[in-house]
């Protein structure tokens, strides 16, 4: 499954690509169409040759004048009308709101990371209280951030916003009006979870994924490949499960038990909610794809059967977590360039912002592992990063301490270990190395 060309579609109820009905110019042409379908607008979002981005100071000194920062790139999703407009209605709640809408991109100021930017917009601003509005590392969302805390609900009203219907074919501009609005409220939590549930009822209605032949028109031969590829994949993953088994990098580590407070405190409804969501959205992405000019469009949608079928069959928050890792590889394939994965001590914590070597305290073993901003700061303060744990015969560890073999996620460390560009969770989920960890833990 780990083959560019898609070998299963979505039924009726799922989005299904669309065969591709024209050709377009090039792979820019093809990068300002998917950003303004993310966007709902005629926007003009950076692409690979757009430069690096604005730094920090130039974010910081026009914030000390307005409260809405627009990149000039996000000049058509956010005009000069639009920005004075949300400049008033931030002014009328009374609220330190600030919006800072820019391309995130791998090796900017903020190393492509919407949670760097935040922190360290907070932190140059040196504003105690701030509500801060800014897009996500994908465009497809808004990511709201509280100081000193949520107060007023704002992280769930950003993820509202993302989730509204009404919202769906709506510019930024108005995304970002919304949430404001919700904001001054306080209904952004109420929205959120109002919305998650019809998300939930909405994936749980869909039909179940079925695999479906390769088309008639490709041929015989087509059909022999495809056989022939699978073979081919069943036998690498096989065989890499045995040599990721023998590897030390799953020598049981030890960590306090302070890590896990925040694990204890998980709300898996809502990571189930937003897991549907992901799903659902990721598929819209698919659907919108144009199979001529997206390369990665047949990993995407094998990364949206995977998680779809780990979403139905997860059983808690590991699971969960494996349906966002899912997601986000599917999200990648659909980008123009590569992408790290989730954060391998807890996908919860977001979109990886680098990759370190990183070796356990009382531990020689040494990995290579993507990690978010505030676990490499953990790790750089030498501190143990909060981990996801799980219940493993009467004790609570890290999720990688699982064997291998019972854990598809221990074995890949959802998605940092994994051996190369081929090696792909959802290629992994279609071999069945995720229903076979599955009856090995219930042995």
């Amino acid at each position: 499954m780990s083959s560019d060309r898609p070998t299963t579609r979505p039924t009726a109820h799922r989005p299904a690509v669309r065969p591709a009905r024209r050709l377009l110019g090039g792979l820019f042409t093809a990068l300002l169409t998917a950003c303004t379908m993310l966007l709902g607008t005629g926007a003009t979002a950076h692409a690979d040759g757009a430069g690096p981005g604005p730094t920090a100071t130039t974010i910081v000194e026009a914030l000390a004048t307005t409260p809405v920062y627009v990149d000039p790139s996000f000049a058509a999703a956010v005009n000069a009308s639009q920005q004075r407009e949300l400049a008033d209605q931030i002014a009328a709640t009374g609220l330190p709101i600030k919006v800072v809408l820019v391309p995130l991109k791998k090796g900017d100021a903020f190393d492509g990371s919407a949670k760097s930017l935040a922190a360290v917009v907070q932190e140059r601003l040196g504003q105690p209280q701030l509500i801060l509005l800014t897009n996500d590392e994908y465009l497809s969302w808004l990511q709201g951030t509280e100081w000193p805390n949520d107060t007023h609900q704002t992280r769930d009203a950003a993820m509202a916003v993302g989730m509204l219907k009404e919202l769906k074919d709506a510019g930024l501009a108005a995304r970002v009006g919304r949430a404001v609005e919700l904001i001054r409220t306080g209904r952004g939590t109420e929205v959120y979870k109002a919305e998650a549930a019809r998300a939930d009822r909405e994936y749980s209605a869909r039909p179940k994924v079925k695999e479906k032949a390769a088309d008639s028109s490709s041929g015989g031969s087509g059909a022999l490949l495809a056989v022939a590829a699978a073979l081919v994949l069943a036998v690498a993953g096989a065989a890499f499960l045995v040599l990721r088994r023998r590897s030390p990098r799953h020598t049981a580590f030890t960590f306090p038990d302070a890590v896990f407070a925040a694990d204890r405190a998980a709300d898996e409804a809502g990571l189930r909610r937003q897991a549907a969501a992901e799903v659902l959205a990721l598929g819209e992405a698919v659907d919108g794809a144009d199979g001529a000019t997206t390369p990665g469009l047949g990993r995407a949608l094998d990364a949206y059967d995977a998680a779809g079928r780990v979403l139905d069959a997860a059983r808690g928050i590991p699971d969960l977590a494996g349906v966002l890792a899912l997601a986000a590889e599917g999200r990648s394939a659909l980008a123009a360039g590569p992408r790290l994965p989730l954060c391998f001590f807890d996908p919860r914590h977001g979109a990886a912002v680098g990759r370190t070597t990183w070796r356990p305290l009382g531990r020689r073993e040494r990995v290579d592992v993507a990690v978010c901003e505030d676990c490499a700061q953990s790790l750089r303060a030498r501190r143990a990063p909060q981990v996801l744990a799980v219940r493993d015969q009467g004790r609570t560890v890290p999720y990688f301490e699982l064997p291998a073999d019972r854990s598809l996620w221990a074995a890949t460390g959802y998605g940092s270990l994994l051996s190369g560009p081929d090696d792909t969770l959802a290629a992994r989920v279609g071999t069945g190395e995720f229903s076979r960890a599955r009856r090995q833990s219930e042995d």
